[in-house]
């Protein structure tokens, strides 16, 4: 299960990837195809394997429910905590210095000091955090009754020692890229997804199948089903770091266990670092707000009602981060080392072209994604969480509806935040992230008001949405007096006028398509998951394939370059 962070959340997102890519040193040119190769297919096949995972999660607990709701909350704080660690003190200051450390005399010394000081922390901070599952739950949630607190007490109690397993994950992973040993970072989550669905594999056996709405009564809820479902997340985590220790080990690598601060460079991290730990800590601040109304809209479900609550939320986010994560965070990563060593350089034109670059080809994508979600946002839901059933699919693809409209500034906020950080600026970061914060608090503040509670996770999706655009709007207005005055508006704007208008049209044939083969009706619920699956496929890739044609041809006739930038790598992939 994943948080929205800025722009998405768990340990990829852009909060832990801390003030932009340095933290990683680029590869040497001749093993950058292949490198990027290796990287770009672990991120595939990690998705997929993350896909598998969460179908046979939803198989066993469900999308909606008592139990749904109470293990996604658990399963989030750690991932919360990560990203508010990560982005302020690993990714910000540790991991920078761990680069360092490999170009200084001493590196040995000082790497084993910079992991034993960072893990010792982790692991503190992990224990507090366990022993305090109860409040921390607490904190997080509101309206549950003392029996679903209870629950979500004891899963949080298996769940948060996630933490120090992400940390370690990170620590080790950085010294691997600092080595020039890119695989097995990106690998490494496969490895959690093999336990996680072996794990809940053995759930499905042993107790069978979530209801339609999930499970409500807890009486026949037990300790064996609490430890094996979040016994397993955990497992999985810890496999994903510890299984990196193999290429270390391999490498000639060891770790040799060393206390002490000093030496190892920690007194030369910059403010930036400061700033970035701020930002984190607002974006999480707004985050924990919208799950403590998803889980209060999602405890008002009864056994025969269901209510859209948080567990409801994270499958669409779920969906909602895939073509970001699979597309536009490869678009802006390969820009950025241009745009940083352009930077630094004081080239300021080189920066505004790759940055206007970026977000023209990340737009010919990201608006079609937006078309291509609002239109099939029942099929891809039934495609890729089939085990949701009906009802969960009718109460996921609303919330799905909701966000993908703040999908096109979610890409445009990455690169944008990476250009700040290449000018090691994160006071205007943290600046930014205080209105868009405000932004999202008083949506569902609002939506509590003055909305059914039935729609406050929908009013959440778009609250959220809504503080996408409001922090692409302000960090252009900033890059703008950064960047001398100009940001190539023109050409960003014809651009985006364009593709909105292709999406338009491709989108209203793609919904005619839709509803001509039968709608939601079509889908094939009741008839087990597998058939629910080729259901939502085949409607899915049809409606799709007409929506691409038109947005294609018509990009062509509008003649939209960016569309051979975007194009270009995959067709000479195919033609090779």
């Amino acid at each position: 299960m994943t948080v929205p962070t800025d722009p998405a959340s768990d340990p990829s997102s852009e909060a832990a990837s801390g003030p932009g890519a340095p933290a990683t040193p680029p590869p040497a040119a001749r093993g950058l195809g292949r490198n990027s190769m290796v990287m770009a297919a672990g991120t595939a096949a990690s998705r997929l394997g993350g896909l598998v995972r969460n179908l046979m999660l939803v198989a066993a607990i469900g999308s909606v429910g008592t139990v749904a709701n109470a293990f996604d909350v658990a399963n989030k704080l750690p991932n919360v905590m990560f990203a508010i660690l990560a982005g302020g003190m690993l990714n910000a200051v540790l991991v920078p210095q761990i680069v360092k450390a490999f170009r200084a005399h001493n590196t040995q010394e000082r790497i084993d000091k910079l992991l034993t000081v960072s893990a010792v922390g982790i692991l503190a901070i992990t224990a507090i955090l366990t022993g305090a599952s109860a409040w921390v739950v607490m904190l997080y949630t509101d309206g549950w009754t003392e029996e679903k607190l209870a629950l979500g007490t004891v899963f949080a109690f298996w769940c948060i020692p996630q933490l120090f397993f992400y940390g370690l994950y990170t620590l080790l992973g950085q010294v691997l890229n600092a080595r020039e040993q890119f695989g097995p970072f990106m690998w490494a989550p496969v490895a959690n997804n093999v336990v996680s669905v072996i794990g809940f594999g053995i759930f499905l056996v042993l107790f069978g199948t979530s209801p339609e709405l999930g499970i409500n009564d807890l009486s026949e809820w037990d300790t064996p089903r609490t430890i094996l479902l979040a016994g397993t997340a955990t497992l999985g985590i810890a496999t994903q770091a510890l299984v990196l220790l193999v290429p270390l080990l391999r490498s000639g690598f060891r770790w040799h266990f060393r206390l002490g601060l000093r030496g190892i460079g920690l007194r030369s991290a910059g403010s930036v670092a400061l700033w970035t730990f701020a930002a984190v800590v607002l974006e999480q601040a707004g985050v924990l707000y919208l799950t403590r109304v998803s889980a209060e809209a999602g405890a008002a479900s009864t056994p025969l009602v269901a209510v859209a609550g948080n567990g409801s939320y994270a499958q669409a986010l779920l969906i909602y981060l895939l073509p970001h994560s699979l597309v536009t965070v490869s678009i802006a990563t390969a820009l950025f080392t241009g745009i940083s060593k352009a930077a630094q350089e004081g080239d300021t034109d080189r920066v505004r072209d790759d940055l206007s670059t970026g977000l023209r080809t990340i737009g010919v994508f990201t608006v079609f994604a937006t078309a291509a979600l609002t239109v099939l946002a029942a099929p891809a839901t039934a495609f890729i969480v089939p085990t949701a059933g009906e009802e969960g699919t009718a109460l996921i693809a609303p919330v799905l509806v909701a966000l993908s409209f703040g999908l096109v500034p979610l890409g445009a906020m990455a690169l944008m935040k990476w250009v700040y950080y290449a000018y090691e600026d994160g006071r205007s970061v943290f600046w930014i992230t205080v209105p868009s914060t405000l932004v999202l608090v008083a949506g569902l503040i609002a939506a509590q008001i003055w909305l059914p509670i039935e729609t406050w996770v929908i009013a959440a999706a778009g609250a959220y949405a809504l503080s996408n655009w409001i922090t692409v709007l302000l960090r252009t207005r900033g890059l703008k007096t950064k960047l001398g005055g100009r940001l190539d508006g023109g050409r960003v704007l014809a651009l985006h006028a364009k593709t909105l208008l292709a999406a338009v049209v491709s989108g209203l044939a793609g919904w005619g398509v839709y509803r001509l083969v039968g709608g939601f009706e079509v889908l094939s619920f009741g008839n087990g998951w597998v058939l629910t699956m080729l259901s939502g496929l085949w409607v899915s890739a049809l409606c799709g394939l007409v929506m691409v044609i038109i947005y294609v041809v018509l990009l062509r006739l509008l003649r939209v370059k960016e569309l051979d930038r975007l194009l270009g790598p995959l067709l000479a992939r195919l033609k090779r």
